[in-house]
């Protein structure tokens, strides 16, 4: 049977309409740049479409193998785990669908002249004329229970502060890890520096970029004698689009292989050592579509229990992660019981806990 490809590109989800919004922004940005597929959307969770209903589109339509994406930047519980075990269950529900995984968007040069291109947009728009020199860059990521992911974003920001020539950088977090924001920017305060750039390396808008602002905002009243810049995240920056459209050509040539030598679920890393050949399952069957009142948006009910007693492999022949979910998006799921692995310094000072609305 020739194989009729499709493009299935898989978010996250957000209670933020405008999240939701520019991711449908992106997805279409990605369409425009494959013309020869047909390229659908979904989500795990918070929002609608699910994954699985852009899944049945593409195979409704005859589609019998299915090129799947993580809409993320970096490769924490998400992109590792509850994504392949969505489409995992989906493939081994219908016989005859090949569903072949490919990588996340990652430390990639096209990322790094995007993220270079939105700075310099806010310091174009800036008010004073500081020299570069004399103004430091503070780099917000989202924050995992995944430290791969985690020094992915501080990599990044030493991209950024080497390339763009600022005079110091420092990264922090919007949850889950640490530093958070308001601390990790009154550290920057006492550094020295006459203005600081904050950046927040996040794909869509949401709660937690305006409380990246809002914390942003709060640590510049109480120092005046600094000038903080909040330059924008990344949305559907041109070199964001063209990152998507590559990862899926990945696939085909074979080169979509996910980060595996620093995955915690494979390797001791410091300090996550209990962690290795954790079982990989999803969390996020049961929130699937659920609205930000909690009600399901798309007429199935999610009261009925899914069994997660067999094995999960990774699509496309990837070996098995076995991989335990672990949120590092920073959204707010204190209402379901995930059982997550703990977090070995959940009790640090600067974190780890998501940022609040009041601080």
């Amino acid at each position: 049977m020739t194989d009729k490809y499709g493009v299935m590109v898989c978010g996250h989800g957000s209670r933020d309409n405008g999240a939701v919004t520019e991711f449908a922004a992106v997805a279409k940005g990605i369409a425009e740049r494959l013309p020869q597929y047909q390229v659908d959307s979904g989500f795990l969770e918070f929002a609608t479409p699910i994954i699985r209903e852009g899944l049945d589109r593409l195979r409704e339509s005859g589609h019998n193998h299915i090129l799947a994406i993580p809409g993320m930047l970096f490769a924490a519980g998400h992109a590792k785990n509850d994504i392949p075990s969505v489409l995992n269950r989906y493939a081994a529900e219908h016989e005859g669908l090949k569903i072949s995984y490919g990588r996340e968007l990652g430390i990639d040069l096209k990322m790094i002249r995007a993220a270079g291109d939105r700075i310099r947009e806010a310091l174009a728009a800036a008010e004073q004329n500081v020299p570069m020199h004399e103004t430091m860059l503070v780099v917000v990521g989202r924050g995992a229970s995944d430290p791969d992911a985690n020094s992915n974003v501080t990599k990044v920001m030493r991209l950024l502060w080497e390339g763009l020539g600022f005079g110091w950088g420092e990264t922090v977090y919007s949850g889950v890890t640490f530093p958070l924001v308001e601390p990790g920017l009154e550290h920057a305060a006492k550094l020295g520096y006459k203005r600081i750039v904050v950046f927040p390396y996040f794909l869509f808008t949401g709660i937690l970029v305006n409380r990246i602002y809002d914390y942003t905002d709060k640590v510049a009243a109480a120092h005046p004698e600094i000038e903080f810049i909040k330059a924008p995240y990344l949305n559907d920056h041109p070199l964001v689009l063209d990152s998507f459209a590559e990862r899926v050509s990945e696939i085909l040539a074979g080169e979509n292989n996910m980060n595996c030598g620093m995955c915690k679920y494979r390797e001791q890393a410091l300090g996550f050592e209990d962690e290795v050949g954790l079982k990989q399952e999803s969390h996020h069957h049961h929130v699937e579509g659920i609205n930000a009142a909690g009600a399901a948006t798309n007429g199935h009910s999610h009261n009925h229990d899914h069994s997660h007693d067999h094995p999960h492999h990774h699509p496309h022949g990837e070996e098995s992660h076995d991989h335990e979910h672990s949120h590092g998006d920073g959204h707010s799921h204190d209402t379901h019981d995930h059982h997550h692995h703990p977090y070995p310094h959940a009790d640090h000072p600067l974190g780890p806990v998501s940022m609040k609305k009041d601080g």
